[in-house]
This record gives C-alpha cells, structure tokens and sequence, in this order.
C-alpha cells in the first residue's frame, strides 16, 4: 500500500532523502509529505526510525465517488475490521476538494455510518485512532494515521524552553546544514537541547520513536511480538568518544533542562552544556564542525530591537574563534541573519513554524 509521510512544507525533499537513506521505497515527493510503498511492518519502522516525519498516514483503500449515496454504499463495503480494531474507538477526519461531494461534515457522516452501522465500530471525539478520508477530483482517498500523537514529541522531552524548537525539525535543519551524523555541534542559544540531542542520538543511532507509544499499536494489523523485535534493535546507544554535542545559554535553567533532557534520551555521555552568553564561546578541542542555533527573533519572545546587537556579538564570536567552522541559523528575520555579519549563503525555502515563517541561513566553512 502506499504510505504517505506528512512533513513540514518547503523540506520535502530532505524528508525524502532520509527515507531512501533508511533503506524505504520512495515513490513520489508532493507538497507537504513523501509517499512510500510497503506493508505495515514498513508503517511500524517508518513511525519508529523517521526523524522528519511529523505523521504516518497509510493509505488502505481508494475508489471513485460522485454522490454521497455512493460513498456511503462503497464505505459499508469496505473490510473495515482488517484494519481497525472493535475495541479501540475511532474518529473521522474529512476533506473535500474540486469534487461533486464538496460537503465535509456530510462526507464524514457517511464513513461514520458505515463504521458503526455495518462493522459495530464506536466513535469517540477522543479516539487517538483517526480515519482520514480526502475526496480530490471525486476520488475518495481513505487512510489511516498511524502515530497518533505528532512525532516530533519523542516521549523523552519533558523539560521545554521557551519558543522550543520542534525535534522533527531540528533534524531537517540538521539535514540541510549537512549534518550526517559525524563531526561535532556546538549550539550557543541552546535552550532546552533539541539540536543538539537531535545531533547526538542521529550520532549514536537511536531510533526516534523509541521511548513513545503509536496509534497503530491499537490497529487490527499489530503484531506485538514483531514490533518488540523492531524496536529493541533501537534502543542501545553507541556513543564514540568523548563528548562532541556541545550547548551553552545565558540562562542556567536552560542548561539544566539540557542536561535533563540529554540524559533522558540516553546521551548525556556524549553531550556538555554550560551557562554562558553567546559572544562568550569558544570552540571545542579537536577538528572544526558545525554551528547550529535557533536565536530569539522577536516575533514571540521579547522586543526586536535589542537582538541585532546580540546577532552581531554572536558573529563576532564565531568570525573570531571560529576558523573552518560551518554555521547555520534559523531566524525568520533576513535583517537579523545579516547582522551577523556573516559572509552567509541565500538562505533556505520559508518554513511554517508555529505561524511564523523562519528559514536557515548558512555558511561555507568560515
């Protein structure tokens, strides 16, 4: 079947490559996700190893529908049971787009009556289990999400700064940064760690999923014996050598959130964090690597004015110190990045987090 991975637009293609790299059938790379092609053990391994991947939709069934009366009779038709479980509740999503059925309340009715009418199925407002029907150009698409909770929450993450950095876009950023997994990483506005254990466990080679629970561990298709074989091949870290994920921040609850947060995820042997302004870094011992922050850019936190002073004191630092160093910064200000002074890349596409609109900004090694 077609499994489709939903992601943040404008990254698509490093979701992709990802993919490839671990070892899934890519087929297509649309606006806003990746499609695979694979059975559920594939649904299962791509919710637990997938570090871009916000959800995990697989697609189970699609066929043509022109009128509601034709949706609902080919919905009661549908082997509904070999894919959902009568003891665990679901729910129903719908979309309508340039199609003869243009209703989604309506649409929605439909699925729910076949589930409940001709499969005995409940519906719960609260079901983690979501069924997702999208009818395009009268073509009725019916998938399944499969994660549940959005998989940038890793279940490991329980101390969070302010404005936070979401895991699943940390590790694209890191991605289009050229981070693969070698080399070390210094963020200096560290916050509550995400680049930088994103980095270290991508380094060890945990698996991002593996401290949480899926919704389709509730699905008819689970196999409980063979996802704990998946899962246990992911759950050891291989740390090698001394610590090379380094974060500092001015403020010291910051750094123990890190520090908190680092050894819940398993990698605190090989992460250091300590409390200092950015102007004041200084790189590690040992070769040149990658310098990767999310500063303040006013837009949630705090006033403006104040922050293209603390970009300058940053690249002051880093032109400084900093020699064969590489630097990435997300800002959703073009204004800020050049304070800097940077000698700075054109930046990558505009991408949607949390309503405002930030990008990575680059460097060639300094």
């Amino acid at each position: 079947m077609d499994i489709f991975l939903v992601t943040h637009p404008g990254l698509e293609a490093l979701l992709a490559t990802e993919a490839r790299a671990k070892g899934f059938n890519v087929t297509e790379t649309i606006p806003g996700g990746v499609t695979l092609t694979g059975d559920w053990p594939e649904v299962w391994r791509a919710n637990l190893v997938l570090r871009g991947a916000t959800r995990v939709l697989a697609r189970v069934t699609s066929f043509r529908a022109m009128h509601l009366a034709q949706l609902d009779k080919r919905a009661r038709k549908l082997p509904w049971t070999d894919w959902l479980s009568p003891d665990h509740p679901v729910r129903v999503e719908a979309t309508c787009r340039k199609s003869r059925i243009y209703h989604n309340k309506a649409a929605a009715q439909r699925i729910e009556r076949a589930l409940t009418e001709a499969h005995g199925l409940t519906l719960s407002q609260d079901a983690e289990i979501v069924v997702k029907l999208r009818i395009d150009d009268d073509l009725a698409t019916i998938s399944l999400d499969t994660s549940g909770a959005s998989l940038h929450k890793r279940g490991l993450k329980q101390a969070v700064a302010k404005a936070p950095m979401r895991e699943t876009l940390a590790s694209l950023f890191l991605a289009e940064a050229g981070f693969e997994g070698t080399g070390p990483v210094l963020d200096p506005m560290c916050g509550s760690g995400t680049f930088l254990i994103e980095a270290a466990e991508i380094a060890a080679g945990l698996a991002p999923g593996r401290a949480r629970k899926f919704a389709f561990q509730n699905l008819a298709s689970f196999d409980a014996n063979a996802w704990d074989e998946m899962r246990s091949a992911h759950n050891s870290p291989t740390p090698s050598g001394p610590a090379h994920f380094f974060g500092s921040d001015r403020d010291q609850g910051a750094i123990r959130m890190s520090t908190e947060n680092a050894e819940r995820a398993g990698v605190a042997a090989f992460t250091e964090f300590a409390c200092m302004n950015a102007s004041e870094i200084t790189p590690p011992d040992g070769p040149p690597g990658l310098v990767i922050a999310n500063p303040p850019y006013g837009a949630r936190i705090g006033n403006k004015k104040p922050l293209f002073a603390a970009y300058a004191s940053l690249g002051t630092a880093l032109k400084e110190r900093f020699a064969g160093w590489r630097v990435a910064i997300v800002t959703s200000d073009a204004g800020l990045a050049k304070a800097t002074g940077l000698p700075l890349r054109p930046p990558g596409p505009f991408i949607d987090h949390g309503g405002i609109k930030i990008r990575l900004h680059q460097t060639d090694p300094l």
